[in-house]
């Protein structure tokens, strides 16, 4: 059962990451990406794997020292705890990048694969999207738009 509920974890994410890549334009894509209530689902799947591990998690969280890590994560549910977690992290990373590229006029077409390394590697895609954030609001600094008449 842990191993289908933690396929599923990504598969309720999964959506939303494919509606920001590939229709970011698009009114709903929009509406479903200013809310944080998308993670609530992965959020759930968390808690039933964290219920039964509890006091290892605690140990884990409460006082981290990598063995602590590592005897959490050979337990099946640790494991899909953990990643749970780190998939609603990076939902709401993403979401909150697609608002910022909305935000400043980032094209699309950039914020694709940005988006797309976030959900592989997301320590790599943000970085890599703040330089690009911070080059693109310098940029429009440097040559403002002129507001409509």
């Amino acid at each position: 059962m842990t191993g289908i509920l933690f396929e599923l974890t990504f598969f309720l994410a999964a959506p939303v990451w494919l509606l920001m890549i590939f229709a970011p334009r698009w009114r709903g894509t929009e509406r479903l990406a200013a809310s944080p209530l998308t993670v609530l689902p992965i959020l759930v799947l968390w808690a039933v794997f964290a219920v039964p591990v509890l006091p290892e998690l605690w140990a884990a969280v409460s006082s981290p020292d990598i063995d602590t890590f590592r005897d959490l994560t050979t337990l099946a549910n640790g494991a899909a705890a953990l990643w749970a977690q780190v998939i609603a992290w990076d939902l709401l990373l993403g979401q909150w990048m697609y608002r910022e590229a909305r935000r400043l006029s980032i094209p699309p077409l950039l914020m694709a694969p940005l988006l797309l390394l976030t959900i592989l590697l997301s320590p790599v895609g943000l970085s890599l999207f703040l330089a690009v954030r911070a080059t693109w609001a310098t940029g429009k600094k440097q040559h403002p738009v002129p507001a409509p008449a």
